[in-house]
């Protein structure tokens, strides 16, 4: 088993798998108690969308679909908080639209088969080059998180409040909306644009079954998302099944263990 560790492509699958899923725990308890959290679902497939149209465009995907999925947040954000329209169907009409632009892409160009890794994910296709990029991205992320954790906390819990005491509350949701972009991009390659935002949503929730207190959902969160991803990996090679999906079935079952002891527990 430890052999595996000599490949480069299983090391790379590994370091990268993990930091994406610390740094989607970190964000999904914020976006889930800011009912966010099918954010992370919309802007997966308008980062689909991007890297179908940079990749027949001659550009780098990833590089092209960065600035495209930061903007989607930020127009995302302005709708849910200011638009007539409800957040979940704005999100509804950009994520169903930059889809289907992606597929149609795909199919003009017949390029399904180099963009297939993206829709459902292709982990041990990681490059030395994307594993490299998601490094830095994933350092970025964690770091911005722990720098302005304060701050964050208390744009989540009470934005009334802190915009009452002279924070900058619209600053800081677009910090938490670029840092959910990065994440997005970056977890595309290994869970896929269909699975992605489960990576984001599921240890949050499942981590609320038991615990209320802010900081320990976040370590709970953090915790359950590795425990998740590397048992899936696990899972996986010894079955030869899908890695993205069988990580998001690990994550279910897990969910469900929290929930009925969650039950037992108030009992």
């Amino acid at each position: 088993m430890f052999e595996l560790f000599s490949f480069g492509f299983i090391t790379r699958a590994i370091i990268v798998g993990g930091l994406v899923s610390l740094c989607a725990a970190l964000l999904g308890v914020i976006l889930v108690l800011k009912k966010y959290s099918m954010i992370g679902d919309g802007l997966s497939h308008v980062g689909f969308g991007a890297i179908a149209i940079g990749a027949a465009a001659g550009i780098t995907p990833i590089y092209f679909a960065i600035p495209m999925v930061i903007v989607a947040a930020f127009i995302l954000l302005k709708i849910t908080s200011n638009s007539k329209i409800s957040g979940d169907s704005a999100i509804a009409i950009i994520s169903s639209s930059a889809l289907a632009v992606g597929i149609t892409v795909c199919s003009l160009t017949g390029m399904n088969n180099d963009l297939n890794s993206y829709l459902f994910g292709s982990i041990l296709a990681t490059s030395h080059s994307d594993a490299l990029f998601a490094v830095i991205l994933s350092a970025i992320i964690i770091l911005c998180f722990f720098l302005l954790y304060k701050k964050i906390f208390a744009v989540t819990f009470d934005e009334s409040f802190a915009r009452a005491t002279g924070t900058k509350t619209g600053l800081y949701n677009m910090i938490i909306a670029i840092l959910t972009a990065l994440t997005i991009v970056i977890g595309m390659r290994i869970m896929g644009t269909l699975l992605i935002s489960a990576l984001i949503i599921f240890p949050s929730l499942t981590s609320m079954r038991l615990f209320k207190n802010f900081r320990n959902v976040i370590i709970s969160s953090t915790l359950v998302s590795l425990f998740c991803f590397f048992a899936g990996m696990a899972v996986s090679f010894c079955f030869d099944t899908p890695t993205g999906a069988t990580v998001v079935l690990m994550n279910l079952c897990v969910f469900i263990i929290f929930q009925i002891i969650s039950k037992v527990v108030r009992r």
